[in-house]
């Protein structure tokens, strides 16, 4: 599962990939590596887990992650072929999720691609590109489909009403992703479609320092844009995540941080949106070899839990072992949890909660 960060040319996309590259400054447990020159697989913050190395004390460390894709700016015409239009398009197209970087802040330094700040041209550039690049991909569809469909397909017709509806919504200027499929017929063909403008989305307003915690007049207005898009707005001055990331020691980010009247770094919210984005959740295994956050789908069963760490596991599936997080926090071990009747037995049925302390019992 991969987010990918867009957003016009110098808008601080590049440096804030940059940022959660370095976030390993943030934490003795932020490794960070590249997989190819643009994506980075980053790992979630999450007080828990170092919650649950303080009680078992562990000889290892395992994070969940997330990963995360530096898109090259996109320009007008992209949909066209217009600068590194193609590439964009192909790149933004493999993500699960869009991180939307917008610029907020003056600066008369960085020079903006269409001559002045204004977060809401620029937003509106990026979607009708997006839009225009699913249009032309729905068209193509519906030219295939509605052969099909004449004929009394029942499956053709089906796809067509939906591709309309999409079509309708495009030509409005709205995403796809405004689009709700009615039956799960139509869940499965809205995935087929692999639409851009379907995927969703997180905007991330970069602003300067002194508008960091509270934002400002550009952010106010990114807000009441996006208010019917179900969307998240983080606040995050890109240029002073930057400047953290620099600091050698954990003692000198913290002042930083307060003298700017955060609580924590605005890459560490970032992450765990993203994370949150993607609709994923953790679990934990807990013992003394290793303490580990797994990644799943959320609604995920435990049987399909047991399959991310092995898929043997998956297939000979007995049981699955579970103690709140809550729990093993409060009483502070399996065995304790186990004496006050906190530790439960599941079968396939179980739907894993997020922070489910987990073993399983598989035979292959």
């Amino acid at each position: 599962m991969k987010a990918g960060i867009v957003g016009l040319p110098n808008v601080g996309k590049s440096t804030l990939f940059n940022c959660l590259s370095n976030a390993k400054a943030q934490s003795a447990n932020f490794p960070f590596c590249t997989i190819e020159p643009n994506i980075g697989v980053v790992n979630v913050p999450d007080p828990r887990i170092e919650k649950l190395e303080e009680l078992v004390k562990p000889e290892r460390v395992q994070m969940a992650t997330v990963d995360i894709v530096d898109i090259a700016g996109l320009v007008k015409g992209a949909s066209k072929g217009e600068g590194l239009g193609n590439q964009f398009l192909g790149n933004i197209r493999e993500c699960n999720a869009i991180i939307h970087v917008l610029r907020c802040f003056d600066n008369d330094n960085i020079v903006h691609v269409d001559g002045n700040v204004n977060p809401i041209r620029d937003k509106e550039t990026i979607d009708i590109e997006l839009q225009l690049k699913d249009l032309d991909t729905v068209e193509k569809r519906l030219e295939k489909v509605n052969r099909a469909a004449k004929t009394g397909n029942k499956e053709a017709q089906t796809e067509k009403a939906l591709l309309d509806r999409i079509r309708e919504s495009l030509l409005q200027a709205k995403s796809a992703r405004t689009i709700v499929p009615q039956s799960n017929e139509e869940e499965v063909l809205m995935e087929s479609f692999q639409l851009i403008t379907a995927k969703p989305v997180l905007y991330v307003c970069n602003v300067d320092e002194n508008s960091a915690v509270n934002g400002n007049k550009y952010v106010d207005q990114v807000r009441e844009l996006v208010k019917d898009e179900d969307a998240e707005v983080i606040i995050l001055s890109v240029g002073a995540e930057a400047d953290i990331t620099e600091l050698e020691s954990y003692e000198e980010r913290q002042v930083f941080l307060e003298d700017m009247g955060l609580k924590e770094p605005g890459a560490s919210v970032l992450i765990r949106a993203a994370y949150k984005l993607l609709k994923q959740q953790t679990y934990f295994t807990a013992g003394v070899k290793e303490v580990r956050a797994w990644t799943i789908n959320i609604g995920a069963t435990a049987p399909q839990a047991a399959g991310v760490i092995h898929t043997d596991f998956e297939k000979g599936f007995i049981r699955a072992e579970v103690i709140s997080y809550e729990d093993f926090v409060h009483y502070g071990s399996e065995a304790k949890c186990k004496e006050a009747g906190k530790f439960k037995v599941e079968g396939k049925e179980y739907i894993v909660k997020d922070g489910d302390v987990m073993h399983f019992r598989f035979n292959v």
